[in-house]
């Protein structure tokens, strides 16, 4: 098949992404497809051969992709760009993404996990992998899947949704509940996310948020482990969890970088075979009920007394060869190449079901 694996972008998670989609790209050709590496926000910029050849560039346009200890300059970035376009898309995304016969989304947070780009292929009439525009949409608003969840009977914790400006700072640091998590409605990655326990830390946490958005959720902070189910097809995938580093500082950094400051993965989680079933049973239940196919990933806390708290769902969660879905899969059986490829065949047969209603 021909294959666009759309990556990049401009949403704070772009290195991520590029990691994402490089290496999803690399496997699918290793599986016998023609595809291609296209950067959202940049598209063609630089290729030099024919646009009817383009699916055959040797390297499918792959360069190397790394996720740096920051999170990436996006003014800089935009900045690069010889098309001064206000357009989001670049140049020739779109017109490439017509001639394939999947567009494999690599993409995370903006544009990518938030429906919009599932959109515009919907109206062009091009398969793409993962949920439709509208679950998308819905999971990614954190205050929107809270009140899924809260409809459906799934336990998250107790929050609520704040539009903060600058100036009200100083009396919400006093009046919001402590310890609590701070989250930009829309992040990822753990971008915008602060997990203040005094009034002090509070008062930054909701400084800090303003430099991703105003619109965020203030949500009772439990404490516990961390696990992440994934979701593929109709099944839940065996439960990962997440142990903090050391300085029990989980940030994008222990996320994505090795050493001390890294967080570390247990894949299954050591966890009573009652409460995996019980987690697996709840995150399809959320799943569904925010309308999502193919693929998800719930991120929930098991709390001391072993009951179970979901947080919010990634659509697109990360897919390189280290990512959770992947070692989950890998559980099962599947390899990272087959699990990419029963991506597309999944998100193939989503899109035919779509059409037909």
């Amino acid at each position: 098949m021909k294959i666009v694996v759309l990556g990049g972008g401009t949403s704070t998670e772009r290195a991520v992404s590029l990691v994402t989609a490089t290496s999803v790209c690399k496997a699918l050709r290793r599986r016998g497809h023609k595809a291609i590496f296209v950067d959202l926000f940049f598209g063609l910029e630089g290729y030099q051969g024919q646009l009817g050849e383009i699916f055959d560039a040797p390297d499918g346009l792959c360069g190397e992709a790394a996720i740096e200890r920051e999170a990436p300059d996006l003014a800089s970035i935009r900045a690069k760009r010889l098309d001064k376009s206000p357009s989001r898309i670049g140049p020739g995304v779109l017109e490439v993404c017509r001639m394939a016969d999947c567009v494999f989304l690599g993409l995370h947070g903006a544009d990518g996990e938030d429906g919009k780009i599932q959109a515009a292929l919907d109206l062009l009439g091009v398969p793409y992998t993962g949920s439709s525009s509208l679950g998308s949409a819905m999971a990614m608003d954190k205050a929107v899947a809270k009140r899924i969840m809260e409809s459906a009977g799934i336990r998250t914790p107790k929050w609520q949704e704040l539009t903060i400006r600058r100036e009200e700072i100083a009396s919400l640091s006093e009046s919001l509940p402590v310890p609590c998590a701070v989250k930009v409605v829309d992040g990822g990655s753990s971008i915008g996310v602060s997990l203040p326990d005094t009034r002090e830390e509070l008062r930054a946490a909701l400084e800090n948020v303003l430099r991703y958005g105003s619109r965020v959720v203030v949500e009772e902070k439990i404490v516990g482990r961390e696990l992440t189910v994934p979701i593929l097809g109709e099944r839940a995938l065996c439960p990962i969890e997440i142990v903090p580093p050391e300085s029990g500082k989980f940030d994008y950094i222990s996320k994505y970088q090795p050493g001390a400051d890294a967080a570390s993965e247990i894949c299954p989680a050591p966890i009573p075979a009652e409460i995996t079933e019980e987690l697996q049973r709840e995150a399809l239940r959320l799943h569904k009920a925010l309308g999502l196919s193919v693929y998800s990933r719930a991120d929930v806390m098991l709390d001391r007394e072993g009951r179970a708290w979901f947080l919010e769902v990634n659509t697109l969660p990360g897919m390189t060869p280290a990512s959770l879905i992947p070692k989950a899969a890998a559980v099962d059986g599947l390899s990272y190449e087959e699990l990419c490829e029963r991506i597309v065949q999944l998100s193939l047969a989503q899109r035919q079901k779509e059409r037909s209603c």
